[in-house]
């Protein structure tokens, strides 16, 4: 992952229906949810939800699948794991300490 990727799928998981849509698809596992299962379990109307679960497919944190009349959504796992795995990558690996012209003077 890079960080425009990293950055793309953040900014889309920065609205707060969004996250709720994505935990939701995370929960449900591989076989997913129907949009009007999502819908219900929001409480937000269908143009809204709509709206926001095209964002998602943008960024390509969900999938949709249509099986006749209903649409069904997924998360996408794989790349949920690599944006988790980007932002913990370097956890507890230290750094580098930027002389600044306060740590030069005392």
């Amino acid at each position: 992952m890079d960080i425009q990727t990293a950055s793309k799928c953040l900014s889309e998981l920065g609205n707060p229906h969004r996250l709720e849509a994505f935990r939701l698809l995370i929960k449900a596992g591989p076989g997913g949810v129907t949009v009007g299962d999502i819908q219900r379990h929001l409480n937000i109307p269908k143009s809204t939800l709509s709206h926001h679960i095209s964002h998602l497919v943008w960024a390509g944190l969900a999938q949709q699948e249509r099986e006749g009349r209903v649409l069904r959504c997924t998360a996408n796992f794989e790349l949920a794991d690599a944006l988790v795995s980007y932002l913990c990558a370097e956890c507890c690996s230290g750094l580098d300490v930027v002389q600044t012209e306060e740590t030069q003077d005392a």
